[in-house]
């Protein structure tokens, strides 16, 4: 563990720990990478506020992730105590991405515009169930936030720099 903070722009979500697994101390940890047992090569691992860091050592796959000890975790009782804490890499230690991809965490906070330049919302998170990644967008003046599958058909332009995303949302697809 460290006393040294982070800035969370300086952190990437890339795995959670899902709780113990057996009696010393292990925890079981989904990981969010695209190769999944990368997920110890980004270390050392911090929580989401960057307080604490872990350096990760994969024991074995298991269903839906791996069970893993994490440096300072020894008892089950602390395994426990670690259930739904997310684990942040440095964004510096993580691989370079391709044209067309991006880290969820960039997109979070970005504004969604259609394509005549109309606000949608804010993307205020990122889904994925498995059949692709899905935005949620939070809209103005509404309670419901829009789902906008992230497609290069529906969101055909990602604008970092200048913190937007245009969306040519199908008909019906807001209402």
């Amino acid at each position: 563990m460290t006393d040294r903070t982070r800035a969370p722009k300086d952190l990437v979500c890339v795995g959670a720990i899902a709780g113990a697994f057996g009696v010393r101390g292990e925890v079981r940890l989904k990981s969010f990478c695209a190769n999944p047992e990368d997920i110890a090569s980004y270390g050392p691992l911090f929580t989401q506020d960057g307080a604490r860091s872990f350096t990760v050592t994969l024991t074995r796959a298991i269903p839906q992730g791996f069970s893993a000890r994490l440096s300072g975790i020894a008892s089950r009782e602390q395994a426990d105590e670690m259930k739904g804490t997310t684990l942040h890499a440095d964004r510096a230690r993580l691989p370079s991405l391709g044209d067309d991809e991006f880290y969820h965490a960039d997109l979070i906070g970005l504004t969604v515009l259609d394509t005549g330049g109309a606000v949608i919302g804010r993307v205020s998170a990122v889904h994925n169930h498995g059949a692709g990644d899905i935005l949620e967008v939070q809209r103005p003046g509404q309670k419901a936030a829009a789902l906008l599958p992230f497609t290069r058909e529906i969101v055909p332009t990602v604008d970092l720099a200048s913190g937007r995303i245009i969306a040519d949302v199908p008909e019906g697809l807001l209402e």
